[in-house]
């Protein structure tokens, strides 16, 4: 290893890199509540905002990989302060965006910058915790990065709300690039770690450029297959791509050298497990925006209201968190994490019954959101660590990539398929005829699509945490 060995993280660079990670977990994803509030100031329709809000997610799945490589290669300080500095641009840029013609491609930019920006700092970050921190020391880390990436992400809706109701949404993201200068002081005389590399090993450039063609026509196809048509000429170009590049990815990414994604990390069945499960909950964030968008749109709620119900999704996450690294030292990875997930599917399920009145519906909501936050804490430190502990050093950056490319690409898909589904089934389904005929809507009848739509949304994201399940239960060992 190519660093300083003696050197032993301490709490300066531990909340540096923290802040940079609430950078994206917490400023960026308020778009998942204000996103209503953002499309009606900037005048943009609604398809084009659903892109705008995923493709930040999208756009770090796609280059986490690469940047965990580049990190273990160049440097994961480097890499760190890099993302740092996408930051402020792209919150900069989103923050600044103008009403009118530039409004789109300014916005779309500065979210794909943040998107950069957490591709950097996630799996360098990771990859320094593991360098720099051993045992209960790292398991302490963990969590506390945890609380900043999952906690961020219980936060956000209700900061999101207050922020754009009471100062303006622009704030929230000047808001993060002053977050993000802040870490980039605190991070940047940390003493460098790298991996030494025999030769010269190049960027896999075939295989980044095909798995991006694949990640953007899907994102696209799912976000506007429904304007587009489903059997319209666009639509099935999109869909030949998906499979033609997908074909040529594997191919090329099967058994290489330096490849971009190292497909020998996925024959250790416990790294496999957490990964699978990684995606699929942080895919349960289409949950969100679902049941926020119902709000607000079916139940008339404010973002700040409906943003104040997620107050116990934040508070429960924050408070428990550590509890899963308890849960861990005492029954190992597998009990938690299970655990974990049979509880965000009861939230889940908690939601399903839109056909309620919306004073009850909030009930529902706050005690859902909260079991969320609950069980996503009891999941977060068994699942990274599991992922973490398996990895060999010199791999480090790159599998932590991967680990976190099924975090933001889990998000990000699971967004865009979730607003997809409640955007199109909203829109297809006017008269609100297929629900209601086996089950009676209380209440207002003019928004009995919406209501429709949005479970048979909530329904898909409780398919995900089944998966997740199952995907535990077959690679998880059963000892500690």
């Amino acid at each position: 290893m190519n660093q300083a060995t003696q050197y032993k993280g301490n709490d300066k660079l531990l909340f540096g890199i923290i802040f940079g990670v609430i950078a994206f977990w917490l400023f960026a994803q308020t778009t998942l509540n204000i996103n209503v509030v953002m499309s009606k100031d900037l005048q943009m329709d609604t398809s084009m905002m659903n892109i705008a809000v995923s493709i930040t997610s999208l756009f770090s799945g796609i280059f986490i990989v690469v940047m965990g490589g580049l990190a273990d290669r160049i440097g994961r300080v480097k890499i760190i302060l890099l993302g740092f500095i996408f930051s402020i641009i792209g919150s900069m840029l989103v923050g600044l965006t103008p009403v009118g013609p530039m409004a789109n491609p300014t916005l779309i930019t500065g979210r794909i910058f943040q998107g950069l920006s957490g591709a950097c700092i996630m799996p360098a970050s990771l990859a320094l915790v593991k360098a720099y921190w051993d045992g209960t020391d790292r398991q302490r880390a963990i969590s506390l990065w945890s609380i900043g990436s999952w906690g961020g992400s219980g936060f956000c809706a209700l900061f999101g709300g207050l922020m754009a109701q009471n100062i303006g949404w622009r704030y929230i993201f000047f808001m993060s690039a002053a977050i993000s200068v802040i870490g980039f002081l605190m991070v940047k005389d940390t003493p460098e770690s790298k991996v030494q590399q025999s030769g010269n090993p190049t960027l896999d450039i075939a295989g980044i450029f095909t798995f991006m063609v694949v990640m953007i026509a899907l994102q696209v196809l799912v976000s506007k297959g429904g304007e587009f048509g489903w059997l319209s000429l666009l639509t099935i170009i999109l869909a030949v791509l998906i499979l033609v590049f997908g074909v040529l990815f594997f191919r090329i990414e099967n058994g290489k050298k330096n490849a971009f994604i190292d497909f020998n990390l996925f024959n250790n069945p416990i790294y496999t497990g957490a990964t699978i499960s990684n995606f699929l909950l942080n895919g349960v964030a289409g949950m969100l925006i679902v049941s926020l968008m119902l709000l607000q749109v079916g139940g008339g709620l404010s973002a700040q209201t409906a943003g104040l119900l997620t107050l116990g999704y934040a508070i429960a996450i924050v408070a428990f968190i550590r509890v899963g690294e308890k849960l861990l030292q005492r029954f190992g990875a597998r009990k938690p994490m299970i655990w974990g997930s049979i509880v965000v599917g009861i939230s889940i399920a908690l939601l399903l019954p839109t056909n309620l009145m919306t004073e009850t519906y909030k009930i529902l909501a706050i005690i859902s959101y909260t079991l969320f936050g609950l069980g996503l804490a009891f999941y977060a430190t068994p699942s990274t660590d599991a992922a973490l502990s398996n990895l060999p050093e010199a791999q480090a950056g790159a599998g932590s990539g991967i680990y976190k490319m099924a975090s933001s690409l889990g998000a990000a898909f699971g967004v865009a398929i979730s607003a997809g589904i409640f955007t199109g089934f909203s829109s297809i389904n006017t008269s609100g005829n297929i629900i209601d005929q086996i089950i009676s809507f209380a209440g207002r009848q003019d928004n009995i699509a919406i209501r429709e739509a949005a479970m048979i949304a909530l329904l898909f994201n409780l398919c995900m945490v089944i998966l997740a399940i199952i995907s535990i239960m077959k690679t998880i060992p059963k000892n500690k």
